[in-house]
């Protein structure tokens, strides 16, 4: 397993401005799909320390598709993150506790938020704290034959209960998979005396019984006796949770878990507000730093984005650019359901009193990773700006398109038979073309989900609020506000995700009154405004959607002799026609592109 550092910094100016005016801070926990973060903010909204770090990716050989994280691993790098903030403000001079009292540099950390790769699915059990297994990530599509199968021809056949398609994407498909395959799991679940100690939960979950548990007799292995919680947007990725009531569902997962009786009261977490007091965390957790300081928010990343560029109103929307991409707009008290291929999922909700607001999103699997896949298999870049810096080498992508269809397409097509492929290219094409074309499909991926909400909500977005890694991209941003044709807008504080958590934790132990309070601390650091004419974003789009359509039915998800040669369409519930020979070129084009790879010098540095 490598061996990850952790990056500690902390902001001087924020420590004797804000700290002098409010001895108070409020933390959060951020589990991501490639790292570990925790933050703590200023009662202003500004970052006062941070410590982040790497954890492993597991691929298992032989096992395409396959993409797996050590749940004790996430579990000791998120210690070590919050152990490290607490030092360096030690250094400063500064004592944080949970009550503040301890000189005139105490300060109190009124509470912690997480929040957490969403549908990343963990099985472990409460009496031993062991994991049955490893978690099965989001992006995992071992589960691709268990929603085909149980799609049965229709793939929304939930959605009126889920607000979504049948797809791998969920949490529901990864715990059938796990009760279908792991013996241990199954010899507990048969037994009476173990059957009621068997846990099913997203990161979300995973965390909250650590920090409110006590560390086990045997070294190594986890908490044991912590609260066992999820919270409504979290809940609502798993395909169990009727989205209507906020509550599991037993028809729902006994329908996605056929064959297996699994037991719904003890083996899934209560589901909880997003903005609510969970508890407290146990002095012998592991995390002397938060003895006693309250659990006061849970949030899904995407969720705690959104509510990070405090986007509290209907119509108000944000994009994240990470290792995927997340567009999701705000709907109010209205569950809108799609007929587009969006998700209607759970934006936040805010104590046991309050309504519940809904979103639609669109979800996409490659953005980031994208370029990922550039440094790390082409090797045609050292990191990830270098993308940008070639691709500004050429002033368009000349006809050349990239579709990252690593592994399938999410929204709006959710097609598990498509590829990715690279369609277009010609003998003049370079480096510098390919890169532009995989910074460019994340914009035109955007403009497809885009649109898309504006076809399910009537509501035409006038501005885009952006976040995440990708915003960096100078090129990236300009280009997707001349795709979309509205202005794209970056928030001061980029940690959006982080703050998310951290506002809905301050909400709930009252460190701020109400949302108006939360949107003043909001401001704005960039515009991009769009440039291009509509006659020329028309011909691009136009050109994108015959590259996905080049992307489309490259594998077969049922079974191996499965001759049916129609697949589903999210966007219409039809069966439309698999056309492999027409991708045939697209294959060819891609082999090309990783051989010039190799002829164009492979590096393999980290990104930055």
């Amino acid at each position: 397993m490598p061996s990850f550092e952790i990056k500690v910094e902390a902001f001087d100016d924020v420590l004797n401005s804000d700290l002098k005016e409010s001895k108070v801070l409020i933390g959060a926990i951020d589990q991501g799909t490639s790292s570990t973060r925790f933050l703590v903010f200023s009662k202003g909204g500004k970052i006062v320390a941070s410590a982040q770090m790497e954890h492993t990716q597991i691929f298992m050989p032989g096992h395409a598709g396959w993409h797996e994280h050590d749940p004790l691993e996430i579990w000791n790098n998120t210690k070590a993150c919050i152990a490290a903030v607490f030092k360096i403000l030690q250094k400063k001079g500064f004592n944080v506790n949970s009550t503040g009292d301890g000189g005139a540099k105490a300060i109190s950390l009124a509470a912690i938020g997480i929040t957490n790769q969403r549908e990343t699915t963990i099985a472990w059990n409460k009496a031993t704290g062991k994991p049955y297994y490893n978690a099965i990530v989001w992006d995992d599509t071992r589960t691709t034959s268990i929603a085909f199968h149980l799609a049965a021809g229709n793939i929304n056949k939930l959605r009126s209960r889920t607000g979504l398609p049948l797809a791998s994407y969920f949490a529901g498909t990864k715990v059938k998979w796990l009760l279908d395959n792991i013996e241990e799991l199954q010899k507990d679940l048969a037994n009476p005396v173990t059957r009621d100690q068997v846990a099913f939960g997203t990161v979300d979950s995973w965390l909250v019984f650590q920090l409110t548990g006590a560390q086990a007799s045997s070294p190594g292995v986890a908490n044991v006796g912590g609260i066992f919680v999820t919270d409504v947007t979290n809940a609502s990725r798993w395909l169990f949770m009727d989205l209507k009531s906020q509550k599991w569902d037993k028809d729902l997962v006994d329908m996605v878990c056929a064959s297996h009786d699994l037991p719904v009261e003890t083996a899934l977490p209560m589901i909880c507000p997003s903005s609510h007091v969970y508890g407290m965390c146990n002095g012998q957790c592991g995390v002397d730093e938060l003895y006693q300081v309250p659990i006061a928010a849970i949030l899904g990343d995407q969720q705690a984005a959104l509510f990070g560029q405090t986007a509290f109103l209907p119509g108000e929307a944000k994009n994240t650019y990470g290792t995927g991409l997340f567009l999701m707009m705000n709907t109010g008290t209205e569950a809108v359901d799609s007929s587009h291929g969006l998700l209607t999922t759970i934006a936040y909700q805010i104590g046991t009193t309050g309504s519940v607001n809904y979103a639609l999103e669109g979800s996409v699997s490659h953005s980031g990773s994208t370029i990922q896949w550039l440094r790390d298999q082409l090797g045609i870049i050292a990191n990830a700006s270098e993308s940008e810096t070639l691709a500004e080498t050429t002033p368009d992508n000349e006809g050349l398109y990239m579709v990252p269809a690593f592994s399938g397409l999410f929204a709006p097509y959710w097609r598990s038979d498509a590829r990715a492929c690279i369609v277009g290219m010609t003998a003049s094409h370079h480096k510098g073309h390919l890169c532009r074309a995989a910074i460019e499909a994340t914009a035109y991926q955007t403009k497809d989900i885009f649109d898309a909400i504006t076809a399910d909500s009537c509501v035409s977005l006038r501005t885009l609020k952006v976040d995440g890694g990708g915003t960096h991209n100078d090129l990236l941003m300009q280009f997707q506000a001349d795709i979309i044709g509205v202005p794209v807008i970056k928030p001061v504080v980029m940690e959006t995700t982080s703050i998310g958590a951290a506002f809905a934790a301050g909400l709930a132990v009252g460190v701020w009154e109400g949302l108006d309070e939360l949107r003043k601390l909001w401001s704005a650091s960039k515009f991009c405004e769009p440039k291009m004419d509509p006659f020329t974003r028309e011909k691009y789009c136009t050109e994108w959607q015959k590259a996905v359509t080049k992307s489309l039915g490259w594998i077969d998800v049922g079974d191996e002799d499965q001759e049916d040669e129609t697949f589903l369409d999210a966007r219409s519930g039809e069966e439309t026609p698999l056309r492999p020979h027409n991708s045939f070129q697209t294959v060819v084009l891609l082999g090309a592109a990783v051989m010039a790879g190799f002829v164009l010098g492979r590096r393999t540095s980290r990104l930055n």
